[in-house]
């Protein structure tokens, strides 16, 4: 029978395990939710990838390094994510709008949009700390 310290030891374990198991579960269910088609037969990662190729010759060394610096503040682990999401909605922008180049104009709004509302205080901090006037972009923050 279990009992004093290695009773205790065993619990910690088990909710520790169960908590990690859970915070993981959480996470890869959100990525199957975004691999999911939608009505259109593609899904949001899809849409993503298909907007990347088709604009990645749109693309500048300035711009890309624009890109990496916004997205300096995400943790490492999501940076990748975060990036392609980012350059996945720009990508959208620029298909719209029919653009010859992505321009510094276009990398600002698409970051705006592809942000989640939760995060643009952390936004709005870091394009303070590079300097851009965020007057002509405020309609995108509501």
């Amino acid at each position: 029978m279990l009992e004093g310290w290695f009773l205790w030891f065993i619990l910690f374990w088990v909710v520790v395990l169960i908590s990690l198991m859970a915070i993981g579960g959480f996470f890869m269910f959100r990525k199957f939710l975004k691999a999911l088609p939608k009505q259109d037969g593609k899904s949001d990662l899809d849409w993503q990838e298909y907007y990347l190729d088709k604009t990645i010759h749109l693309w500048g060394q300035a711009e890309k390094e624009l890109l990496y610096e916004l997205v300096s503040p995400v943790p490492e682990l999501f940076r990748q994510v975060a990036k392609e999401k980012i350059a996945g909605k720009i990508g959208e922008l620029a298909l719209e709008e029919k653009a010859k180049a992505i321009d510094h104009d276009l990398i600002i709004r698409g970051y705006i949009q592809a942000t989640p509302k939760r995060d643009h205080k952390f936004l709005r901090k870091k394009l303070e700390e590079m300097q851009i006037d965020m007057a002509p972009y405020e309609h995108l923050f509501e």
